[in-house]
């Protein structure tokens, strides 16, 4: 593997003349060739990730007979972020983030690949799972922090857009495939699978990402956990961030609902056990769905300038829609609400996430977004526990109702108390050597007056 060159090169120094307004095409958006490798690098890990969760929780099942460690073996890809994601993805600060990349998929094919070798026990199993999970925070977070230097503010919105519909659908394939190969043919044929996924995505990177230096210089390193400290301190230290953070936490508290309690849903709604699968399917497919059609819309079809004032409405919709499941009186209402919700979520997501980027100081991307997702995470995690304790004493239609309508108050709180995002024009934050200077970006120096507008 070359070392990574020094050099900016003149893509990461854009001119600063502004950009056109329009509304941004597919054609516009893959004619980076740098975000076209990033993207179908993507697309090929999502689809092994799906895939292998779905196989490998088939296979512990067959071996096991356990339905808690079948359940175990899906949830173990959660806990990297949980306990220690925001720490292992200030890594991908200190280090150029294409190597990040390369590293992370050709370390984690090792682990997966082992899996699928016939007779490892279960409890090796999930050791090697683990294993293979903890790179996906630092993973994760270079990717996120690369984006920016591959689009600029015109594209970027609609490339998160594009990438966040790409991977519901590529969740909904990937787990549909992945369950059919481990029951029709083998379970470890869809391991095996998701171990040559991360060659193909390493590979994909080699070629098609050029080098770019690291975020941070080495003089620069200190403690990891102090430069996590950082992290949050920049992103709860800073209004905008603060707003669009606790935005994203409480969206994840509702969006979560549908598929973590989609199986005691359907058996509330249809007494036929023969039916419920479906309905359970129904519900469960409903959110992903809304949500590709609200993230092409916002990216395709909706201009730059025009995208932020989507959110206080659409941040009242989801709720709402939410909370009318309550009176729905069967599966296929239920799904018709819980897809509206997951449009004005796919209209939310990519908006709240473009502007968040666009705030960030370069150097501060990566450890940014472990911290966005590790609180999400945690609030998923928060949100199925809690509503699944409530309905063991009330039904599942009026619990998400309730917390609906609690998550309607908060949100609108929330979306009253939103600082203003000024539009701003001209070049994200160049990547080259020095771009922080001779000192550190602190939150201070991320104002609500310049919210939206990346340091120069």
């Amino acid at each position: 593997m070359s070392d990574d060159r020094p050099d900016a090169q003149p893509a990461d120094r854009a001119g600063s003349a502004p950009e056109p307004d329009g509304p941004v095409t597919f054609r516009d958006l893959f004619a980076a060739r740098e975000y076209r490798a990033v993207y179908f690098s993507l697309v090929v890990n999502w689809l092994g990730d799906y895939l292998a969760r779905a196989a490998i929780t088939v296979l512990v099942y067959q071996q096991s007979e356990s339905v808690l460690l079948s359940a175990a073996s899906f949830a173990i890809s959660y806990l990297p972020w949980i306990v220690g994601g925001p720490v292992l993805a200030a890594l991908a600060e200190r280090y150029p983030y294409r190597r990040v990349l390369i590293v992370a998929d050709l370390t984690r094919a090792v682990p997966i690949a082992l899996i699928a070798l016939p007779g490892m026990p279960v409890w090796a199993i999930l050791v090697l799972l683990f294993m293979a999970m903890l790179g996906a925070p630092p993973t994760q977070a270079a990717r996120s922090a690369l984006l920016p230097l591959l689009l600029d503010r015109r594209r970027l919105v609609t490339g998160l857009a594009v990438n966040a519909s790409t991977a519901q659908a590529a969740q909904v394939f990937g787990y549909l495939f992945g369950a059919f190969i481990a029951t029709g043919f083998n379970a470890r044929l869809g391991i095996a699978l998701d171990a040559v996924s991360f060659l193909v995505s390493a590979a994909i990177i080699a070629v098609w990402v050029r080098p770019r230096p690291a975020a941070t210089a080495a003089d620069q390193h200190r403690h990891l956990l102090r430069e996590t400290g950082e992290g949050f301190r920049l992103v709860f230290g800073t209004p905008l961030l603060r707003s669009i953070a606790l935005m994203v936490f409480a969206l994840t508290t509702l969006a979560i609902l549908p598929e973590g309690l989609a199986a005691g849903w359907a058996a509330v709604l249809n007494p036929d056990p023969a039916a419920r699968g479906f309905d359970q399917g129904l519900i469960m497919a409903a959110g992903p769905v809304g949500f590709v059609v609200g993230g092409l819309v916002v990216g395709r079809l909706i201009r730059r300038r025009a995208r932020g004032r989507l959110v206080r409405p659409a941040a009242v919709l989801m709720p709402v829609a939410l909370a009318l499941t309550a009176l729905a009186p069967n599966a296929v209402t239920v799904a018709v609400l819980v897809g509206l919700a997951g449009v004005a979520q796919g209209v939310l997501m990519p908006t709240l996430n473009g502007e968040f980027v666009l705030a960030l100081p370069h150097g501060y991307r990566a450890r940014a977004y472990a911290v966005m997702q590790g609180g999400v995470q945690f609030t998923q995690f928060f949100a199925v526990v809690v509503t699944g304790a409530l309905a063991q004493f009330s039904s599942i239609p009026l619990v998400v109702g309730l917390w609906s309508l609690g998550g309607l108050a908060l949100m609108a709180v929330l979306a009253a108390r939103r600082p203003p995002v000024a539009p701003g024009d001209g070049p994200i934050d160049p990547a080259g050597p020095g771009a922080l200077g001779a000192t550190r970006v602190t939150p201070e120096q991320v104002q609500p007056s310049t919210a939206g507008k990346l340091d120069r």
